[in-house]
């Protein structure tokens, strides 16, 4: 890791300009819409779906590269000639190049080689290099030994996510969906649902919800081949996991970022369903969203049963966390689907259903 003489006047100079246009782009940028599912009115529960595929790296993970770049600034990481490295599998080190570009430095992702070609050439059209490995679980020590070799920063997400995002608010991705809740008909939502990549969304929304002091409860869903979910359930922080097919969500290890203290339940989706989610909210709603929002909504549309058969009115808050457009050869492809054994048919059909109960 690089550490930068803040004590400089030019690379002073350079990182407060670096965090002027970071901090820039915020600016630039509207909150992202929270869209209004169709259900029934008649059954008294409501589901809203948070579009963070509209920023401008089209994901979730835009917030969070914005966060730990600023944080690496700040904390003297990152300076005028540092490469930046990091292990992702794909939409956090797209909206990492994108930043890193912006303030003109190298950019390097280290990835499983199975990550989405769409998501590769996102990451080189905003000027970034791809190291793609064939094991997984070797992210980490590629990402360690490229950032001592180039003389760079291992941004590592898994670690930092927690900490880089403000849970008390400023302008944060919970304070955000309280805000625009506030005219809707049940504002506080009853649950919020979100899946867990590095942990960070969770961490901060399981947070600001126990420092705002409101009732919700937040839901973590997790794909199958995942350490978090059977870490959450037996308590063992060492579980591992083969590692998901759901790509930003799951993990081979339960990552530092994984808070379980602040979540009240954890949901395990198997992959075929989370992708029979992803067609079926396009069907619905005309949006086309990725594998991850099919997993989150899969959990709400599991939750909005257990409410209505509890009589229970209320809202329910999930994300779409980016767009379809980024697997056309995997999700969307019913060959590739085949090839891995995956039949979403009979997902499919019962989610149809769901629409159709009294």
């Amino acid at each position: 890791m690089e550490y930068v003489d803040r004590h400089d006047p030019e690379t002073r100079s350079w990182v407060a300009e670096a965090i002027r246009r970071v901090e820039a782009d915020a600016h630039r940028s509207c909150d992202t819409h929270l869209h209004v599912f169709p259900l029934p009115p008649r059954w008294g529960v409501n589901l809203y779906l948070k579009d963070e595929s509209v920023h401008p790296t089209g994901s979730l993970k835009h917030r969070l590269a914005r966060s730990l770049f600023l944080y690496g600034l700040a904390n003297g990481w990152i300076g005028p000639s540092t490469t930046v490295v990091e292990a992702s599998s794909g939409s956090t080190a797209v909206s990492e190049a994108y930043f890193a570009r912006l303030i003109g430095l190298p950019f390097i992702a280290v990835m499983p080689a199975s990550t989405s070609p769409e998501k590769i050439a996102l990451i080189e059209f905003y000027g970034g290099k791809c190291h793609l490995v064939n094991d997984p679980g070797t992210i980490y020590e590629e990402s360690h030994r490229l950032a001592v070799e180039t003389g760079g920063h291992f941004m590592d997400q898994f670690t930092y996510a927690e900490r880089a995002t403000d849970w008390r608010g400023n302008n944060n991705i919970a304070e955000s969906i309280f805000s625009q809740m506030e005219m809707e008909p049940h504002p506080e939502p009853t649950w919020i649902v979100v899946g867990a990549g590095t942990g960070g969304t969770s961490s901060t929304i399981g947070r600001y919800i126990r420092y705002r002091r409101y009732s919700t409860r937040l839901a973590v869903v997790d794909p199958e081949g995942s350490a978090f979910y059977s870490s959450w359930c037996s308590g063992d922080a060492a579980a591992t996991a083969p590692g998901s097919r759901i790509e930003g969500i799951g993990r081979p290890r339960v990552e530092p970022s994984f808070m379980p203290t602040v979540i009240d339940r954890m949901i395990q989706v198997p992959d075929a369903r989370s992708i029979a989610a992803m067609r079926w909210v396009r069907e619905v709603t005309g949006r086309d969203v990725g594998g991850s929002t099919g997993t989150n909504v899969a959990a709400a549309v599991q939750i909005l049963r257990e409410m209505r058969q509890a009589g229970e009115q209320g809202s329910v808050v999930t994300l779409i966390c980016d767009g379809g457009e980024r697997y056309r050869g995997t999700y969307d492809d019913d060959s590739w689907l085949a090839e891995r054994g995956l039949d979403i048919a009979p997902h499919l059909e019962e989610l149809r259903s769901f629409l159709a109960q009294p």
